[in-house]
């Protein structure tokens, strides 16, 4: 049964000075926010490794935020900001970031009603000689509601990846307030970021330094990886009072043969790091009863946990996966996931949680409900009373499941 629940009661008073406008000096010298046992304990970062269970399995999201912002100008003056959401033509990831003079992307425009059928030119104001050369432009193809379809075109044949490197800007948060500036270049980042994709970084993420990487593989953890681009809808708030009405955006992730086996095979408690990545290991369960009923990993819906009952075991679930892929010669699988993931929400995977602090009345904060069975105002009441910073660049938390 679909959970009917108001956003209004997952509000919290977040005073502006909370929010952390720039990242710290050192990755790692962040405040942590220590929840187990249904108590919330001040701790360091760097203390991480040793609250963590030995023997676990930490799931990283090693998605690449790209330079997916671009100012473009009309004939007449008029400026226009591009947002890159995701590729259409070509559709894949990697093929668009070849394509060395034309594509097409879904974006969210600023003043598209002031954009007709003109050609838009790069903003250039300093003459830069490579994007004068690079002659970046935008084509209107077409609305759909929220987003728009754009073609990119451009004539030095560099490859779009390059073009992006050159001509856009990272889209940090909105409620940070302030443009983007040479420091978020490094910090909107993870260390282990390798595929590019991502509109917004995996924030619980970008607390991890090689020391803190280092000393948690002393303790016999397993590090993996899975990959979700995460896409601007994580910045979107519920604007409906009922969650039952809001629409989640679908995000496309990609996990390999070799990381579901080591998934199966685990013997510890699986550890995610961020949301994004409870995100990609809670769908597996549901993309695996997909392969068990109809033999196809289709993408999984928004409320495909709701609505009904499910007796297969996680194992059943992986092994289905696992056997399509070997059937089909797949290394690896993509799929996309809307799932949402609110109180009353059945955890499948994932024992342990680390992550930042969120906005009022996110889907996020609903996850965080769910995980710890309804304590969010206990540990978040601790956080604002005990001078933790909070959103992107914020301190972090790690979550023990009840």
């Amino acid at each position: 049964m679909i959970p009917e629940i108001r956003i209004e009661e997952y509000n919290y008073d977040l005073p502006d000075e909370r929010i952390a406008k720039y990242p710290l000096d050192n990755r790692d010298s962040s405040k942590l926010l220590y929840y187990a046992d249904g108590k919330p304990e001040t701790k360091a970062f760097t203390d991480l490794p040793s609250l963590l269970p030995e023997g676990a399995l930490m799931v990283f999201n090693d998605t690449k935020v790209v330079p997916a912002r671009l100012h473009f100008q009309r004939p007449t003056g008029a400026h226009i900001e591009i947002f890159c959401l995701e590729p259409v033509v070509p559709e894949e990831y990697v093929t668009m970031f070849a394509v060395t003079d034309r594509c097409r992307w879904k974006c969210i425009v600023g003043n598209v009603k002031r954009w007709k059928n003109d050609t838009l030119s790069l903003y250039n104001p300093d003459g830069d000689a490579v994007i004068s050369m690079m002659n970046l432009r935008a084509d209107l193809v077409e609305r759909d509601g929220e987003t728009s379809i754009v073609e990119f075109s451009w004539d030095d044949g560099a490859p779009f990846s390059r073009v992006l490197e050159v001509c856009g800007s990272v889209p940090i948060p909105p409620y940070l307030n302030r443009d983007t500036e040479d420091v978020d270049l490094e910090r909107y980042q993870t260390l282990y970021a390798r595929f590019r994709g991502s509109v917004a970084a995996p924030t619980a993420g970008l607390h991890f330094t090689r020391r803190v990487l280092d000393d948690i593989r002393k303790r016999n953890i397993d590090i993996q990886t899975v990959c979700l681009h995460v896409g601007a809808g994580t910045f979107l708030p519920v604007k409906s009072s009922l969650v039952s009405e809001h629409t989640m955006h679908r995000e496309p992730f990609v996990v390999t043969l070799e990381f579901l086996q080591t998934l199966i095979a685990r013997r510890g408690k699986v550890v995610a790091v961020g949301t994004t990545s409870v995100r990609t290991l809670e769908s597996l369960y549901y993309m695996g009863v997909k392969c068990l009923e109809t033999g196809f990993p289709e993408d999984v819906q928004q409320w495909d946990p709701y609505v009904r009952e499910y007796a297969y075991t996680l194992e059943d679930t992986l092994n289905a996966i696992v056997k399509y892929m070997k059937d089909n010669g797949l290394s690896q699988i993509q799929a996309g996931t809307r799932i949402i993931i609110v109180p009353g929400y059945r955890f499948k995977v994932v024992d342990v949680l680390v992550t930042n602090f969120h906005q009022p009345q996110s889907t996020l904060l609903l996850l965080i409900s769910a995980f710890v069975d309804g304590d969010w105002k206990k540990i978040y009441n601790h956080a604002l009373g005990d001078g933790f910073r909070f959103l992107s660049y914020g301190d972090s938390s790690v979550l023990f499941r009840i």
